[in-house]
C-alpha cells in the first residue's frame, strides 16, 4: 500500500477591495470581495516543503489591488476574467485558476432632494457574484447572486407528501413561503447585451416567477424560476439554485381566546429545509470544471 498526495489547490480568500472611481466630481463606489484559487504543479510544496513553484498568496492579494488600479473594475465577470487569465498565462506552474468575486451595491444617497455626488447608502442584503475558471482548455464564466431574500404571504401549499410513523407536519393549502436564494448561471457565450444588463434581467425573471407562480412546493417554484430564465435567455447554459426554506410557523393564540387566520407567525431560524436544483439544456455540453470548487451546489 502507498500513501499518495491527492487533489490540492491554494489561494488567497476574501481580499476586500473598495474601488472609488473619482475621474469627475461625481464618484462611483465598487465594493468587492475577491478570492483566488490556483491548481498546478505544486506537489513538491506538499511532499518536500519546496516552495519554488508557489506564488505567495500575498502576491495574489497584491495582484487584485494592482489590477483594480491599472485596469479599473468593470463588471465583476470582466474583473474575474482579467485576474484568472493573468494567473494562468503569467505564472508558469499554474494550470488552472479560479477567481470568485462578490459585490455589494452602494446607491447614491438623496441629499437636499437630489442624488448626491459622493454620499452612498448600502443597498439590501443581496450580493452579486461571479466565478471564472480559466485553464489551457478555455474559460468558464458563472454569474450569480446570493442572499436574495424573497417572501410571499400566500399562494403557497405543501400537502399530499409522504408520511411515516415519525411525521408530525400537518398539510397546508396556504402558507408563507420565504427563502434566501443563492443562484448561479453558466454562460454559453458572452451576453450580447453585456453582463450588467443580463444580470438585471435574470434577477427580474427569478423574482417575477417566484411571485407569479402558485407554489405547490419550493421544489416546483425553483424549477419554474430556472425554466423562465433559460426560456428567455438562450445564452444561459444552465442555472443552479440553493434555497433554504425560511419556515414561518403559525402561532397558536387559542389559549388567549384569539383566532389566528394566517396573520401572526414566528419566523424559524434552524433547522431549515434546504432545496437545491440544477436546470439545464439537454443540447449543451456539461462543464464540470466550472462548478468544481463551488460547495453547496448539486
Amino acid at each position: 500500500m502507498a500513501i499518495v498526495l491527492g487533489d490540492n489547490r491554494y489561494g488567497k480568500a476574501e481580499s476586500r477591495l473598495v474601488r472609488v472611481v473619482r475621474d469627475t466630481d461625481r464618484h462611483l463606489v465598487r465594493d468587492l470581495t475577491v478570492s483566488s484559487s490556483l491548481r498546478g504543479d505544486f506537489d513538491a510544496a506538499h511532499l518536500e516543503g519546496d516552495q519554488r513553484n508557489v506564488l505567495p498568496t500575498d502576491t495574489q492579494k497584491n495582484t487584485v489591488y494592482a489590477f483594480a488600479k491599472q485596469h479599473g473594475v468593470g463588471t465583476v465577470e470582466e474583473f474575474a476574467l482579467l485576474l484568472a487569465r493573468h494567473f494562468v498565462t503569467h505564472v508558469e506552474p499554474v494550470s488552472s485558476a479560479q477567481v470568485q468575486v462578490e459585490e455589494v451595491r452602494w446607491d447614491r444617497a438623496t441629499v437636499d432632494g437630489r442624488p448626491h455626488d459622493h454620499t452612498f447608502v448600502r443597498s439590501g442584503a443581496e450580493r452579486r457574484t461571479a466565478v471564472v475558471t480559466a485553464s489551457d482548455g478555455g474559460e468558464q464564466v458563472v454569474s450569480g447572486l446570493t442572499g436574495l431574500v424573497l417572501l410571499k404571504s400566500t399562494g403557497s401549499e405543501f400537502r399530499d407528501f409522504l408520511v411515516d410513523e415519525w411525521t408530525t407536519l400537518p398539510p397546508t393549502s396556504d402558507r408563507v413561503l420565504a427563502t434566501s436564494l443563492t443562484a448561479r448561471w453558466r454562460w454559453s457565450q458572452v451576453p450580447t447585451d453585456g453582463y450588467d444588463t443580463a444580470y438585471d434581467e435574470v434577477c427580474a425573471l427569478l423574482v417575477s416567477r417566484f411571485g407569479s407562480l402558485h407554489s405547490l412546493a419550493l421544489q416546483q417554484t425553483l424549477w419554474e424560476m430556472g425554466r423562465s430564465v433559460l426560456g428567455a435567455r438562450a445564452d444561459v447554459a444552465e442555472l443552479r439554485m440553493s434555497a433554504p426554506n425560511k419556515h414561518h410557523y403559525l402561532v397558536d393564540l387559542a389559549p388567549f381566546g384569539l383566532g389566528n387566520p394566517g396573520e401572526v407567525f414566528v419566523a424559524g431560524d434552524r433547522p431549515y429545509g434546504l432545496i437545491e436544483v440544477t436546470v439545464g439544456r439537454d443540447d449543451v455540453e456539461p462543464a464540470p470544471e466550472a462548478w468544481r470548487d463551488l460547495p453547496g451546489f448539486v
